[in-house]
């Protein structure tokens, strides 16, 4: 039988495009208590993968989406939409679980987001995050 779409499909030569493997991922150490960047003799200190990770997901979500223009409109978190609304305690907590998953996603580094323990105490936010990345498993506690 002849097929009556003889341009449609795939060409013998062709080859499926390879994906492209990720650098090791690199940040610049920060100290979560003076929420400030480490320095050694002078200059900012590096670190590398997982640890790294942890501090780029810090800043993601202590940075709102769409305010500065530096960082594209798809870094940072929409959390601040939540001040001032009228919802529950618990659309409240599920929401912000839901806009930091979908912020964290966005690093091809991450490869899966589970969020637990979801908190608005005195309106301070307060979640605990065991994020699966291309190095392994990390737990962070925002």
């Amino acid at each position: 039988m002849s097929n009556i779409f003889p341009f449609i499909g795939v060409p013998a030569d062709y080859e499926t495009p390879k994906t492209k493997e990720l650098d090791l991922f690199r940040e610049v150490a920060w100290n979560f208590e003076k929420d400030e960047p480490i320095l050694e003799n002078g200059d900012f200190k590096v670190i590398e993968g997982n640890e790294a990770i942890k501090v780029w997901v810090y800043k993601c979500i202590k940075t709102n989406r769409y305010e500065h223009e530096v960082h594209s409109w798809d870094y940072g978190t929409e959390l601040s939409e939540l001040i001032g609304q009228k919802y529950s305690k618990g659309l409240t907590e599920s929401e912000a679980s839901r806009y930091i998953k979908e912020a964290l996603l966005v690093n091809p580094y991450i490869l899966d987001v589970n969020i637990s323990n979801t908190k608005f105490i005195d309106d301070l936010l307060s979640v605990d995050i065991v994020i699966n990345t291309t190095y392994g498993e990390v737990e962070v506690n925002v």
